[in-house]
């Protein structure tokens, strides 16, 4: 699944698409939390916003909880049991069936009473089993890990981006994040492209601003569906000094065909979109196989 979109600043607001905000629970006329990083001065970006339905000071406590169960009735209302026992709080989750319909797998975001309590859990479920008590008859093995999100507030050695500021909850309204909490700092993004990307994981949203000399540009190809094909049609933008940001790959008839579209900084190849364009279709028509440029645009 295509994790990404682009979109512009309008009025100081950012649009998410529905299917985005559905995919990391964010609902209209509900709470979005906010904070915001600057990136150092080399590379593309220049700040990032990251936008989560939980609290930033819930985020230590969160954690992925898996239980495999068996597929028999009862055995979801036990894991549920079980983990309400131990104080658990079951946020987002979704169960399916694992292996042949004799097991089922219930992927949960649960947030902890506090950091490190899962392996305590784990050990009282492995007490329960190994004394066959009736409560966790059904449940045959749990997995309880940190989601690790706090890790993005973490001050790290080599200084990829730093926290500026966590803003107070704002409200989505008519499918829109408004920068009003940033406003000060913020204040030239009007009119310009935002990147937003998903970590279905961690249920975050990442907003990322562009340098103002970014040239954003769009490349959709379509290339053999065979090894090495993608970094085949990849080697001209190396060569011409593009800088990739992000790259989405699709199948279009297995063993045949697939579509790659590239969202890249063209800044430094120091030739114009058209140009570029032209070296492309030039190189990819030399390649062995069915290579083509199905476009080329610009997004800012």
């Amino acid at each position: 699944m295509r994790s990404w979109e682009f979109t512009k600043v309008e009025d100081g607001r950012i649009r998410i698409d529905k299917w985005m905000a559905e995919t990391m629970g964010l609902v209209e006329g509900g709470y979005i939390y906010s904070s915001l990083f600057k990136y150092p001065d080399k590379g593309p970006k220049r700040y990032e916003l990251l936008l989560s339905m939980f609290p930033q000071e819930n985020f230590r406590t969160l954690a992925h909880i898996n239980i495999y169960m068996e597929d028999v009735p009862g055995a979801t209302v036990q894991s549920a049991m079980f983990l309400g026992d131990q104080g658990v709080n079951i946020l987002n989750s979704v169960s399916l069936n694992g292996i042949s319909d004799t097991t089922i797998i219930w992927n949960i975001m649960g947030e902890l009473n506090f950091a490190g309590e899962g392996e305590l859990i784990k050990e009282r479920f492995a007490k329960l089993k190994a004394s066959d008590d009736p409560s966790v008859s059904k449940i045959k093995y749990v997995s309880i890990k940190p989601a690790n999100i706090g890790r993005i507030f973490r001050k790290d050695s080599e200084g990829v981006k730093e926290e500026v500021r966590r803003g107070s909850p704002i409200t989505l309204s008519d499918g829109a994040f408004d920068l009003s909490e940033y406003r000060d700092i913020l204040n030239d993004v009007n009119g310009t492209e935002v990147m937003l990307t998903l970590d279905p994981a961690s249920w975050l949203v990442s907003v990322v601003f562009f340098k103002s000399d970014t040239r954003l540009v769009e490349i959709n190809l379509n290339i053999p569906d065979s090894p090495r094909t993608i970094g085949v049609a990849l080697d001209c933008l190396a060569k011409e000094n593009v800088n990739l940001i992000s790259v989405f790959s699709k199948i279009v008839i297995a063993y045949q065909k697939m579509s790659l579209e590239v969202v890249a900084d063209a800044k430094n190849s120091g030739i114009p979109i058209e140009d570029l364009g032209k070296r492309l279709g030039s190189y990819l028509s030399e390649q062995n196989g069915v290579y083509e440029l199905a476009g080329i645009r610009r997004l800012n």
